[in-house]
Protein backbone atom coordinates (compact mmCIF):
# COMPACT_ATOMS: atom_id res chain seq x y z
CA UNK A 1 0.00 0.00 0.00
CA UNK A 2 1.39 3.31 -0.86
CA UNK A 3 1.05 6.09 1.36
CA UNK A 4 1.31 9.73 0.56
CA UNK A 5 0.89 13.25 2.55
CA UNK A 6 -0.31 15.39 0.17
CA UNK A 7 -2.37 19.00 -0.31
CA UNK A 8 -6.33 19.44 0.25
CA UNK A 9 -7.22 19.28 -3.16
CA UNK A 10 -5.10 16.18 -3.68
CA UNK A 11 -6.25 14.22 -0.48
CA UNK A 12 -9.57 14.83 -0.79
CA UNK A 13 -10.52 12.52 -3.79
CA UNK A 14 -10.56 15.07 -6.44
CA UNK A 15 -6.60 14.86 -6.76
CA UNK A 16 -6.09 12.07 -4.54
CA UNK A 17 -5.70 9.87 -7.92
CA UNK A 18 -6.12 13.25 -10.74
CA UNK A 19 -9.11 13.11 -10.87
CA UNK A 20 -10.71 12.55 -13.65
CA UNK A 21 -8.12 11.84 -15.57
CA UNK A 22 -6.90 9.70 -13.16
CA UNK A 23 -10.50 7.55 -13.06
CA UNK A 24 -9.30 6.98 -16.86
CA UNK A 25 -6.35 5.53 -16.07
CA UNK A 26 -8.64 2.86 -13.81
CA UNK A 27 -10.87 2.33 -16.51
CA UNK A 28 -8.30 1.89 -19.32
CA UNK A 29 -6.08 -0.48 -16.75
CA UNK A 30 -9.56 -2.67 -16.43
CA UNK A 31 -10.15 -3.04 -19.56
CA UNK A 32 -6.42 -3.99 -20.56
CA UNK A 33 -6.44 -7.23 -18.18
CA UNK A 34 -9.63 -8.01 -19.88
CA UNK A 35 -7.58 -7.86 -23.29
CA UNK A 36 -4.68 -9.65 -21.30
CA UNK A 37 -7.24 -12.14 -19.98
CA UNK A 38 -9.25 -13.05 -23.75
CA UNK A 39 -5.75 -12.97 -25.45
CA UNK A 40 -4.20 -15.43 -23.16
CA UNK A 41 -7.02 -17.40 -23.56
CA UNK A 42 -6.20 -17.11 -27.74
CA UNK A 43 -3.12 -18.03 -27.23
CA UNK A 44 -3.65 -21.00 -25.20
CA UNK A 45 -6.46 -22.52 -28.01
CA UNK A 46 -3.81 -21.88 -30.73
CA UNK A 47 -0.90 -23.28 -28.85
CA UNK A 48 -3.35 -26.30 -28.57
CA UNK A 49 -4.26 -26.86 -32.41
CA UNK A 50 -2.91 -30.11 -33.98
CA UNK A 51 -1.69 -27.87 -36.99
CA UNK A 52 -0.85 -24.48 -35.03
CA UNK A 53 -0.23 -21.75 -36.52
CA UNK A 54 3.79 -20.27 -35.53
CA UNK A 55 2.60 -16.80 -37.67
CA UNK A 56 -0.70 -16.64 -35.86
CA UNK A 57 1.12 -17.87 -32.35
CA UNK A 58 3.63 -15.35 -32.57
CA UNK A 59 1.58 -12.25 -33.60
CA UNK A 60 -0.55 -13.36 -30.02
CA UNK A 61 2.56 -13.28 -28.01
CA UNK A 62 3.58 -9.90 -29.45
CA UNK A 63 0.02 -8.18 -28.70
CA UNK A 64 0.43 -9.96 -25.20
CA UNK A 65 3.57 -8.64 -24.82
CA UNK A 66 2.68 -4.74 -25.40
CA UNK A 67 -0.24 -5.40 -23.38
CA UNK A 68 1.99 -6.47 -20.48
CA UNK A 69 4.45 -3.45 -20.92
CA UNK A 70 1.17 -1.00 -21.21
CA UNK A 71 -0.11 -2.55 -17.84
CA UNK A 72 3.27 -2.38 -16.13
CA UNK A 73 3.17 1.28 -17.24
CA UNK A 74 -0.25 2.28 -16.43
CA UNK A 75 0.18 0.47 -12.76
CA UNK A 76 3.52 3.01 -12.45
CA UNK A 77 1.38 6.16 -12.76
CA UNK A 78 -1.36 4.80 -10.95
CA UNK A 79 0.94 4.07 -7.70
CA UNK A 80 2.44 8.11 -8.33
CA UNK A 81 1.06 10.64 -5.52
CA UNK A 82 -0.62 13.60 -7.43
CA UNK A 83 1.86 16.26 -8.71
CA UNK A 84 0.36 18.90 -6.54
CA UNK A 85 2.50 19.02 -3.30
CA UNK A 86 1.96 22.77 -2.62
CA UNK A 87 1.98 23.99 1.14
CA UNK A 88 -1.27 23.85 1.39
CA UNK A 89 -1.43 20.68 3.24
CA UNK A 90 -3.60 19.97 5.84
CA UNK A 91 -1.36 18.46 8.47
CA UNK A 92 -2.10 14.46 8.93
CA UNK A 93 -4.20 14.11 5.79
CA UNK A 94 -3.61 10.89 4.14
CA UNK A 95 -4.48 9.37 0.95
CA UNK A 96 -3.57 5.69 0.50
CA UNK A 97 -4.64 3.50 -2.24
CA UNK A 98 -4.86 -0.68 -1.73
CA UNK A 99 -4.07 -2.31 -5.04
CA UNK A 100 -5.62 -5.68 -4.11
CA UNK A 101 -8.65 -4.53 -3.01
CA UNK A 102 -9.19 -1.81 -5.00
CA UNK A 103 -10.11 0.73 -2.60
CA UNK A 104 -8.88 4.10 -2.12
CA UNK A 105 -9.00 5.43 1.63
CA UNK A 106 -8.56 9.26 2.88
CA UNK A 107 -8.05 9.57 6.31
CA UNK A 108 -9.20 13.30 7.77
CA UNK A 109 -7.77 14.34 10.84
CA UNK A 110 -10.72 14.16 13.50
CA UNK A 111 -9.41 17.40 15.17
CA UNK A 112 -10.13 19.22 12.22
CA UNK A 113 -13.59 18.06 11.46
CA UNK A 114 -14.53 17.94 14.91
CA UNK A 115 -13.67 20.04 18.24
CA UNK A 116 -12.46 17.78 21.30
CA UNK A 117 -15.81 14.75 22.15
CA UNK A 118 -17.98 16.59 19.77
CA UNK A 119 -19.41 14.80 16.79
CA UNK A 120 -20.69 18.46 15.53
CA UNK A 121 -18.52 19.50 12.07
CA UNK A 122 -16.73 22.35 12.56
CA UNK A 123 -17.86 25.50 10.12
CA UNK A 124 -14.05 25.72 9.10
CA UNK A 125 -14.08 21.81 7.69
CA UNK A 126 -17.41 22.22 5.59
CA UNK A 127 -14.90 23.29 2.90
CA UNK A 128 -13.19 20.40 3.21
CA UNK A 129 -16.01 17.89 3.15
CA UNK A 130 -17.84 19.95 0.21
CA UNK A 131 -14.74 18.87 -2.21
CA UNK A 132 -15.07 15.31 -1.22
CA UNK A 133 -18.84 15.82 -2.33
CA UNK A 134 -18.09 17.38 -6.02
CA UNK A 135 -15.50 14.73 -6.28
CA UNK A 136 -17.59 12.03 -5.47
CA UNK A 137 -20.70 12.97 -7.49
CA UNK A 138 -18.39 13.76 -10.05
CA UNK A 139 -15.27 11.93 -10.90
CA UNK A 140 -16.88 9.49 -8.41
CA UNK A 141 -20.18 9.04 -9.50
CA UNK A 142 -21.71 5.96 -8.89
CA UNK A 143 -18.79 4.84 -6.11
CA UNK A 144 -19.97 2.76 -3.22
CA UNK A 145 -18.05 4.92 -0.05
CA UNK A 146 -17.62 3.92 3.08
CA UNK A 147 -16.94 6.27 6.56
CA UNK A 148 -15.56 5.11 9.11
CA UNK A 149 -15.25 6.73 12.75
CA UNK A 150 -12.01 6.38 14.64
CA UNK A 151 -10.73 7.82 18.00
CA UNK A 152 -8.11 7.74 20.21
CA UNK A 153 -8.25 4.92 23.59
CA UNK A 154 -8.40 7.97 26.22
CA UNK A 155 -11.64 6.95 28.04
CA UNK A 156 -14.17 9.95 27.34
CA UNK A 157 -14.58 11.95 30.55
CA UNK A 158 -16.24 15.62 29.22
CA UNK A 159 -18.78 14.20 26.79
CA UNK A 160 -22.23 13.49 26.25
CA UNK A 161 -21.40 10.07 24.52
CA UNK A 162 -20.81 7.06 27.14
CA UNK A 163 -17.93 5.86 25.03
CA UNK A 164 -15.27 6.59 22.35
CA UNK A 165 -16.99 3.58 20.29
CA UNK A 166 -20.17 5.66 20.32
CA UNK A 167 -18.76 9.09 19.42
CA UNK A 168 -17.37 7.09 16.17
CA UNK A 169 -20.80 6.20 14.91
CA UNK A 170 -21.95 9.67 15.92
CA UNK A 171 -18.77 11.76 13.87
CA UNK A 172 -19.13 9.14 10.79
CA UNK A 173 -22.59 9.54 11.28
CA UNK A 174 -22.51 13.07 10.64
CA UNK A 175 -19.78 13.14 7.80
CA UNK A 176 -22.53 11.31 6.11
CA UNK A 177 -25.31 13.52 6.79
CA UNK A 178 -23.39 16.45 5.54
CA UNK A 179 -22.20 14.50 2.28
CA UNK A 180 -25.78 13.80 1.54
CA UNK A 181 -27.29 17.32 2.27
CA UNK A 182 -24.92 18.01 -0.67
CA UNK A 183 -26.33 16.26 -2.58
CA UNK A 184 -24.13 12.42 -1.80
CA UNK A 185 -26.22 9.34 -2.71
CA UNK A 186 -27.20 7.83 0.50
CA UNK A 187 -27.46 4.71 -0.96
CA UNK A 188 -23.98 4.64 -1.60
CA UNK A 189 -22.71 5.16 1.81
CA UNK A 190 -22.33 3.10 4.92
CA UNK A 191 -20.74 3.83 8.12
CA UNK A 192 -19.38 2.31 10.54
CA UNK A 193 -17.69 3.64 14.36
CA UNK A 194 -14.80 1.47 15.17
CA UNK A 195 -13.70 3.57 18.36
CA UNK A 196 -10.09 2.57 19.29
CA UNK A 197 -9.84 -0.50 17.31
CA UNK A 198 -7.81 -0.20 14.42
CA UNK A 199 -5.46 2.52 15.52
CA UNK A 200 -2.84 4.24 13.08
CA UNK A 201 0.06 4.06 15.75
CA UNK A 202 1.00 5.32 19.33
CA UNK A 203 0.45 9.16 17.88
CA UNK A 204 -3.22 10.12 19.63
CA UNK A 205 -4.10 13.16 17.40
CA UNK A 206 -3.28 10.49 14.31
CA UNK A 207 -5.83 7.84 15.62
CA UNK A 208 -8.25 10.58 15.72
CA UNK A 209 -9.77 10.18 12.53
CA UNK A 210 -12.52 9.96 10.18
CA UNK A 211 -11.82 7.63 6.48
CA UNK A 212 -13.51 7.93 3.27
CA UNK A 213 -13.15 4.70 1.60
CA UNK A 214 -13.86 4.32 -2.07
CA UNK A 215 -14.27 1.07 -3.77
CA UNK A 216 -12.82 1.75 -7.22
CA UNK A 217 -14.13 -1.25 -8.72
Amino acid sequence: MRIARISVLAALLVGAFGGGCQNKLYDENRALHQQNRELQTQLAAANNEPKADPAQIQQLQSQLAERDAKLAELQNQLRQPAADQSAADVQGVEATFDQASQKMTVAVPGDVLFAPGDAAIRDTAKGTLDKVARSLKGDYAGKTVRIEGHTDADPIKYSKWKSNQELSVARAAAVKAYLVKQGVDASLITTAGLGSDKPKGKDKAVNRRVDIVVAMR
